[in-house]
């Protein structure tokens, strides 16, 4: 089963351009709460969209799944919740949760009135996970590298698909049934140290279901033309596609094989960090 591709936005114009390239789910970030502390000086985007943003995505997604990634759970989480279904997400995401009774109250907050989906990103939610996963209503589970390294104070956030966790965390969601995907991928052929297709080799092995379109796919507040936005989103889904059909006819040894490549070139990006001290 080909995997789902999930793409950031909260402007209608591109979810449109990405819903045109088969982009199976446009993913909006209303997570604030806490984030700001803890991705301090890392090189990632923290999203200041509005709850407004839901139904202005909905109204040109037609095709295309809307995920709504929701703040952790807090004194306004089930009107923030009620307000997102109301608007037409398909799909809620809770984040940072660390305990079986923050999921329970989440999925009692959804209520069966759309999917619910874990991005399990803490060392206590992995602590959990086998509780966790006992309960009723979960649908999906997403494997958030970013602030999981963070919680493990490791240097780089493909440590986890390196040394073993990615694995183990799979290995428990595939024997319970519950759809799993994790991390991010960039776009194929680009100039980086740990390339897309290794990264959907990995997804391949692993039997993973799902994966964001990172930066390094589109990103688009760096481009000079938004023109080119359609014609890259189709480039893009058609190289990940390709790679993705290359993985799939890879044999167990290969893909064994994709997997010492993946832990020697994260080995040699984590001593580069610590030497540069970046």
């Amino acid at each position: 089963m080909p995997l789902k591709l999930m793409y950031l936005t909260n402007e209608p114009e591109i979810a449109a351009a990405a819903q045109a390239a088969a982009v199976d789910r446009v993913f909006l970030d209303l997570e604030l709460r806490g984030k700001e502390e803890r991705q301090a000086n890392l090189d990632t985007v923290i999203s200041h969209n509005s709850i407004e943003d839901v139904a202005r995505l909905r109204a040109v997604l037609h095709e295309t799944e809307l995920l709504v990634r929701v703040n952790s759970l807090y004194d306004g989480s089930k009107a923030e919740i009620d307000r997102v279904i109301e608007d037409g997400a398909d799909i809620v995401m809770l984040p940072y949760f660390q305990s079986v009774q923050e999921v329970q109250s989440f999925i009692r907050m959804v209520d069966g009135r759309a999917k619910t989906c874990l991005l399990c990103e803490t060392p206590k939610a992995v602590e959990h996970l086998d509780e966790i996963l006992d309960l009723d209503g979960i649908d999906e589970v997403h494997i958030g590298l970013n602030d999981l390294h963070l919680g493990y104070h490791m240097t780089f956030m493909f440590e986890l698909l390196a040394n073993g966790t990615v694995d183990a965390l799979c290995e428990k969601f595939r024997k319970k049934g519950v759809m799993y995907g994790f991390g991010g991928v960039g776009r194929p052929g680009s100039d980086v140290a740990l390339p897309a297709d290794r990264i959907l080799a990995e997804h391949c092995r692993l039997g993973s279901h799902m994966v964001i379109l990172s930066r390094a796919f589109l990103d688009v507040g760096k481009l000079g033309n938004r023109a080119e936005i359609p014609e890259l989103f189709q480039s893009g889904v058609q190289a990940i596609r390709s790679c993705e059909r290359a993985a799939a006819a890879m044999s167990p040894a290969e893909l064994s094989e994709n997997h010492r490549a993946v832990q020697q070139i994260v080995q040699s990006i984590v001593e580069k960090k610590k030497e540069t001290g970046r």
